[in-house]
């Protein structure tokens, strides 16, 4: 990531923010050993791995990824796992899990699209509107899919209720999942064919401005198409 000093202050604000949830996440492991939860323990050491995901993607592909999306992805990881599961907020507040999945339709949506965005920049891929905006619903898709497989697994094998209701509670997990997807993927297809989108504007201006080397032999992506 870049300097610190570099950002503006709204990222600034979300960078800080994002470093004192994995904080926390930290503290959740340690109160998790000492009390020899190995259960609280185990999703808590995986929460705070997949916060750094972004991060990951950034230093092995020398690819900036805009704050937000780093924000975006510590603060739903936070909530999904240390305050829905460990601290049961998904018992406590029953539209907590559905909050949480639309919201997950909308962040991996954005990777996806964000995916797709770049290997077509770079002429790797040659694609349409259409297609990147169906990959960003699909890949959120995609994604929570493989999250229900994860919660059924942490059921069966180690004796959770990741599952709440069972196949109720998967289904509806899954809708509002795709309903995210599919609003984010809308968006994304008028951000491609209109070359303006409330959402995508300052991230893709963001993306441009920190990966000119994605950017420089073309001025703007309707051009392309």
């Amino acid at each position: 990531m870049s300097g610190f000093k570099q950002l503006d202050i709204a990222e600034k604000i979300q960078l800080t923010i994002s470093y004192a949830f994995r904080m926390l996440i930290v503290v959740a492991i340690i109160g998790a050993g000492i009390n020899k939860n190995w259960i609280t323990l185990f999703m808590s050491l995986f929460a705070l791995l997949l916060t750094f995901l972004p991060s990951f993607i950034q230093h092995n592909y020398k690819i900036y990824l805009p704050v937000e999306l780093e924000f975006i992805v510590t603060v739903f990881i936070y909530a999904s796992l240390v305050l829905g599961e460990i601290h049961e907020y998904y018992t406590r507040y029953w539209w907590w899990d559905l909050i949480l999945h639309s919201t997950a339709g909308v962040t991996f949506g954005l990777l996806g699209f964000f995916i797709m965005y770049i290997l077509h920049r770079e002429r790797k891929i040659a694609t349409s509107p259409i297609l990147i905006a169906l990959f960003s619903f699909s890949f959120a898709v995609a994604i929570g899919s493989v999250w229900e497989v994860f919660e059924f697994s942490m059921d069966h094998f180690l004796g959770l209720n990741m599952q709440k209701s069972g196949l109720q509670d998967t289904m509806w997990d899954m809708i509002v999942n795709g309903g995210g997807a599919l609003f984010i993927g809308t968006i994304g297809y008028a951000y491609m064919k209109r070359g303006y989108s409330l959402i995508y504007n300052r991230l893709i201006t963001r993306l441009k401005k920190k990966n000119p080397r994605l950017f420089r032999k073309y001025v703007n992506i309707k051009r392309n198409l």
